[in-house]
């Protein structure tokens, strides 16, 4: 028996299906060791040791110390028992670092006595398995070892500098090599945003009309020169950059040239300009341009992207009981396709779109720093699987996904597109100025890739015209009237804040992380809290900001964007044995030379670390420094060493609504909050309109000690300064008993939560309209509201179905309107406007939504079936290898016994 061990189950799955009885496929479940998770995961035997914290032991060339985790040791002691029964072990881990690592590790856990080999694809079919099984090699130790050096140096990174923010900003805070660098970009874009000065600049547009033909053509030059565009302005003062050589179009100036022009008919045609251009193919996919892709085209995060990958490259099942990786491994920075894939690209062209489609294999070079391993680009593993022949066994991210995956392989391999580009220009003549206006317009003369991936080549048409020509007035001979002329304002806009997808495009530009880290880092770098999204737009948190700070005023080299790459350089050298792992984590920890390492400078560094401060600007009342301060619970704007001009930030307030103006308006809220709006007529307590970090609130009588006084949340659009006493002392009233339910035995409530206002019964909670319900609302419309909390609001009404009988409604979903018939729903789409729904239009969409659910139904009831027939079959197996293990202890006690006497006789 051949045992073949890969990381998930659902590739072991895969493979299993295409190879004999005579193996069997396990999955270890990705790593199975790892350097400790926390403390109590350190062996005992090292607690004591002064580096033991880090799992790591720099005095003794950074031997790290692996535990299997509590998740992995029963995975571990299965994968044992299989060893035992087998005659050859097969590691068919992933071949990148990390597989190569996952594989040394199997080995040296599992500790087979028996031969080990390993083996590696690119993709799971058929032939890709039979092929790597006829050539097994050795585990690549420079690889191994190039993925330990990664794993210490993080850790020593994260462990060494973590603690330093502990102390100086917060606890729980982390640092991370190629997480710090990210959060650092992200700030730092903020920084420039901030900076930013913006300026206002015109042009002029005019709409012209050629018989059916509509264009515009937008003012060029005044008097020879041009006209001042956004990149001509200076982002730091808001200056025209170069006053010699562009015109800054004021208001004014523009008006009066818009009108002039509109009336200083004819114009003339000045220049007739056409050019061929040629639109070329982009290479297939990377990681990183898929994440890409997917994140415009699909809306996909890059974590989900690489979960939906991950399932296409482990294998689906596409019916009759087949199932096949439908693409190659997804984790690569490569542009490379096999010949294979070259072949098959050509043919399918040739075939499907004609041969002036194709001019031959087109190969790309990888252009990314540090690109490693020998994958290929992402690519089906078939071609002439279509996306539609694919569909009725994928769901919809899987089918979106492999259709993005399919078009892209196939336009890498397609001809350029040609397009016809024509630039017209028109003269006119305003009081002593002379205008040119330009229209551009440009036809597709050959599609080329387009036809599969791109915009299709949308034609931009011009009338025909020529030199000479005049449009506008009585008889334009050219047939073309000037419709309006008129003014544009504008105004420079910032630099565009990262998305997900652009900021995995800017780390890779640099050289930063590996198209394995890619997803994670920026997944890790919300969870955290050092950035959150915001309408799809990356924005720093005021954590993320004092974080960076702090780094990069203390640690300047430990976020720099090239200190970073050089080490993913090195350790690309350290993988092709070009330098020496110990040496190169030596350099880093401890030093070189003069140069100290991250240990020594934390050293140095510790006792000038400040608190971070952030400094917004002057307080108009102190004349000192207004600045936020990171607390260890919640953030802070105050004057230093000035108790009265503090205040706490709201939660939910972000970065881009903080300014100088709104910190005031925050402490001077706070000062006044401070005296009562009034007091209790019952107690004579006093009352507060206060604010919060979780919003305003009302407060009835004063905190004393730890007993705290009753509050009532106000919601977070209420402005505290607009509550007065009967307002306040009607809320405090809240909550309001409204009886019991005759239903449960259970009270009913009505009252004001941190998310508005609200009826309970038991726990369960629903929304209402707003406060002045909680005064009006009966028990009975209160317990209605609470039964159907969960319906969703009906937007139309289209009839009854045809069949059922059944209403059919628009409804107002989470993620945008769909319809239903109460059975079957169908997303019409987010921007989709419900009145124009139809009766006719909704049974179609709901139609189409039967076919898929019943499609999925039985994959989840063939799959459920597969499961069971393989764990027969596992049952079936284990039994008959402890019968051949039986065999094989028999054998050798019948060999021991037969050449010893004494041991027969016993």
């Amino acid at each position: 028996m051949k045992l073949i061990i890969v990381e998930s189950p659902a590739k072991a799955r895969t493979i299993e299906r295409f190879l004999g009885k005579e193996y069997q496929v396990l999955a270890s479940y990705g790593h199975i060791r790892d350097l400790p998770g926390s403390a109590r995961e350190i062996p005992a035997k090292y607690k004591k040791e002064p580096w033991a914290r880090l799992g790591v032991n720099p005095d003794d060339d950074y031997s790290p110390i692996y535990v299997v985790s509590a998740d992995s040791k029963k995975r571990v002691a299965e994968l044992k028992k299989s060893v035992q029964a087998a005659d050859e072990i097969l590691l068919a881990t992933d071949e990148d670092r990390e597989g190569e690592a996952i594989s040394w590790h199997l080995l040296e856990v599992l500790k087979p006595k028996v031969p080990v080999r390993r083996i590696t694809f690119h993709e799971i079919t058929k032939d890709a398995i039979e092929k790597a099984l006829a050539e097994p090699r050795d585990v690549k130790m420079r690889m191994v070892r190039a993925q330990e050096g990664r794993r210490i140096l993080d850790r020593l990174y994260g462990y060494s500098l973590s603690p330093v923010l502990w102390k100086k900003v917060r606890s729980k805070l982390s640092a991370g090599r190629v997480q710090s660098v990210a959060v650092r970009l992200v700030v730092e874009k903020e920084e420039e945003r901030q900076a930013f000065h913006r300026a206002e600049y015109f042009d002029v547009e005019a709409l012209l009309t050629g018989g059916e033909l509509h264009f515009t053509a937008r003012l060029l030059e005044v008097d020879g020169k041009k006209l001042a565009g956004g990149k001509d302005f200076d982002a730091d003062t808001g200056a025209l950059k170069k006053p010699n050589e562009r015109i800054h179009l004021h208001e004014e100036l523009a008006g009066r040239l818009a009108e002039g022009a509109k009336s200083s008919v004819p114009w003339r045609v000045s220049a007739v300009t056409r050019k061929e251009t040629t639109q070329r193919p982009t290479p297939p996919f990377t990681t990183s341009t898929l994440q890409q892709a997917a994140s415009g085209r699909l809306k996909m995060t890059p974590q989900r992207v690489m979960r939906v990958a991950q399932r296409l490259y482990e294998g689906v099942a596409l019916g009759g009981g087949a199932r096949e990786g439908l693409i190659t491994y997804m984790r690569t920075d490569s542009l490379t396709l096999s010949e294979k894939a070259l072949a098959e690209a050509e043919e399918l062209i040739r075939r499907d779109f004609g041969p002036e489609y194709t001019d031959g294999p087109r190969r790309y070079k990888t252009k990314a720093k540090g690109a490693q391993e020998a994958h290929e680009a992402i690519r089906p593993t078939d071609l002439s699987r279509r996306p539609e022949d694919l569909a009725p066994f994928l769901d919809s991210e899987e089918a979106a996904l492999y259709r993005l995956i399919w078009n892209k392989t196939m336009a890498s391999q397609m001809t350029p597109a040609k397009l016809d580009k024509t630039a017209v220009d028109f003269a006119a003549a305003v009081g002593e100025y002379g205008l040119t206006f330009r229209a551009n317009g440009s036809i597709v003369r050959f599609p080329g890739f387009l036809k599969v991936y791109g915009d299709g080549g949308k034609d931009a048409l011009l009338p025909e015209l020529s030199e000479g020509m005049n449009i506008g007035g009585p008889n334009p001979d050219s047939g073309v009237d000037i419709e309006t002329v008129d003014p544009l304002r504008h105004e420079t806009q910032p630099p565009a804040r990262f998305t997900e997808a652009s900021l995995i495009k800017k780390l890779e530009e640099e050289g930063i992380g590996r198209p394995s880290t890619y997803a994670t880092v920026i997944t890790t770098i919300q969870t955290r809290e050092y950035v959150v999204k915001k309408s799809g737009a990356l924005l720093p948190s005021f954590t993320g900001i004092a974080v960076t700070h702090l780094l990069r005023e203390h640690f300047p080299q430990y976020v720099d964007l090239k200190f970073t790459a050089r080490m993913e350089e090195d350790l690309d050298r350290i993988a092709a044995g070009e330098e020496d792992w110990i040496g190169f984590l030596d350099r880093f920890y401890r030093g070189s030379g003069e140069q100290p390492g991250l240990e020594k400078e934390i050293e140095q560094q510790m006792d000038a670390i400040a608190f971070p401060r952030i400094v917004l600007g002057e307080d108009p009342k102190t004349g000192k420094p207004l600045t936020l301060r990171i607390g260890r619970n919640y953030v802070y704007v105050e004057v230093p060493e000035d108790e009265e001009r503090r205040a706490t930030v709201p939660v939910d307030l972000l970065i881009d609504e903080l300014d100088l103006d709104k910190a005031v308006q925050l402490i001077e809220d706070r000062i006044q909050s401070q005296m009562p709006i009034g007091q209790h007529p019952e107690t004579g307590q006093n009352i507060y309109s206060l604010t919060g970090p979780f919003g305003p609130y009302l407060q009835l009588g004063e905190q004393e000690g730890d007993k705290k006084p009753k509050r009532i949340s106000l919601g977070k659009k209420t402005d505290p300064r607009s509550i007065d006493l009967e307002y306040a002392l009607r809320l405090l009233s809240l909550p309001r008993e409204l009886g019991v339910c005759p239903e449960t035995g259970k009270k009913v409530r009505a009252g004001l939560g941190r998310f508005g206002p609200y009826v309970e019964r038991d726990r369960v909670f629903a929304s209402v309209e707003n406060v002045d319900t909680l005064f009006t609302i009966s028990l009975d419309a209160a317990i209605e509201r609470i039964k159907n909390k969960n319906k969703k609001p009906v937007l139309k009404e289209l009839g009854n179905h045809p069949t059922s009988g059944e209403p059919v409604q628009v409804l107002k979903g989470r993620y945008g309107p769909y319809v239903s018939d109460g059975k079957v729903n169908a997303n019409i789409g987010r921007d989709a406007d419900p009145e124009d729904m139809t009766l006719e239009k909704a049974l179609e969409l709901l139609s189409v939504a039967a076919t898929k659910k019943k499609t999925t139904k039985k994959r989840t009831t063939k799959k459920k079936v597969t499961k069971k027939t393989a764990k027969k079959k596992t049952t079936k197996k284990k039994a008959t290898r402890k019968k051949t293990a039986k065999k094989k202890v028999a054998k050798k006690v019948s060999k021991k016994t037969s050449g010893s006497p004494s041991s027969a006789s016993e």
